[in-house]
């Protein structure tokens, strides 16, 4: 088994001054990466910002041998997306990989929630990774090479209580890869995203301390150096993540219930009386993209 290294090639990992994007940023310049790592250095909610996050990642990667910049800038903004991806490509002279993992927590339930609370959260999750991708694609398909992880969530795909601003972002950037994926294919760009579950600050207060500890972001990095290498040839895909445990998700289609035949009325009901076989999922179908889903469509009229 070949060893998987990345040599030559250039990454940014977003969020990279603690916990996962910690981990992503120090196995991939392990692996020969040159890699910018950025970090606003805020809070958990944030607030506030600092350059040492980011600097001491870059420190412990040039002590190792590796090579890293650091950037600070946020990525909710078009300008600091644009800036991230300038510091790679002004330093290294390129770009290869792109891992949008930069995140924050404001927590609320839905009635209690204020719109502050759910614009920062939407715009660093979800618009974050909008702002940092779309000049990285660009440069990737100039180069007609790339690979971008995004991180969605279970409680995007699945839900969670008191997480509507994190559980809307997290499903929209799963909406995000759908797009970059097909738009990236005649490029050689791929797109994936991963759900983890790690041991992070953003999950220190969700997770149970049992569970908690045995959930190290060492488990997850594996899966995200596959998916930033060369080897990696799937794009357009969502893998859980947690403890050593990886399995693909996906959204599919159900076969569901034709009633009528297109020429008269439909009442309620009808649906009602076919509500068992609208809602069962025994027979499913994956569909790569929306005329995928038009042809399945047509075939079951």
């Amino acid at each position: 088994m070949s060893d998987i290294r990345f040599d030559g090639r250039v990454a940014i990992v977003t969020g990279a001054g603690a916990g996962l994007g910690k981990t992503y940023a120090l196995e991939l310049a392990k692996r020969g990466a040159k890699v910018v790592v950025n970090d606003l250095g805020g809070a958990r909610d944030g607030s506030g910002a600092s350059t040492s996050a980011a600097d001491l990642v870059v420190n412990e990667i040039k002590k190792n041998g590796g090579e890293a910049i650091a950037n600070y800038d946020s990525v909710a903004t078009m300008d600091g997306g644009q800036n991230i991806v300038n510091t790679a490509v002004d330093t290294f002279g390129k770009l290869d990989i792109l891992i949008n993992n930069a995140g924050i927590l404001r927590d609320k339930s839905l009635l209690k929630m204020e719109e502050a609370e759910w614009d920062l959260v939407v715009a660093v999750h979800l618009k974050g990774a909008f702002c940092v991708t779309k000049p990285a694609f660009a440069i990737m398909k100039q180069n007609g090479y790339g690979r971008i992880v995004n991180t969605t969530s279970g409680a995007g795909l699945y839900g969670n209580f008191g997480q509507a601003n994190y559980c809307a972002a997290k499903m929209g950037v799963v909406g995000l890869m759908n797009n970059v994926a097909i738009e990236g294919a005649k490029y050689n760009v791929k797109c994936n995203t991963i759900a983890p579950v790690a041991a992070s600050r953003l999950t220190e207060d969700i997770l149970p301390p049992e569970m908690f500890n045995k959930l190290k972001p060492d488990f997850i990095m594996p899966l995200v150096v596959y998916l930033c290498s060369e080897a990696n040839q799937d794009t357009k895909m969502i893998f859980n993540c947690a403890a050593g445990w990886f399995s693909r998700a996906e959204i599919v289609c159900a076969k569901g219930a034709t009633i009528g035949d297109g020429s008269r009325e439909i009442s309620a009901e009808e649906i009602k009386e076919n509500w068992g076989r609208i809602t069962s999922l025994d027979e499913i179908k994956p569909l790569n993209n929306i005329g995928e889903s038009f042809g399945y469509l047509g075939s079951l009229l």
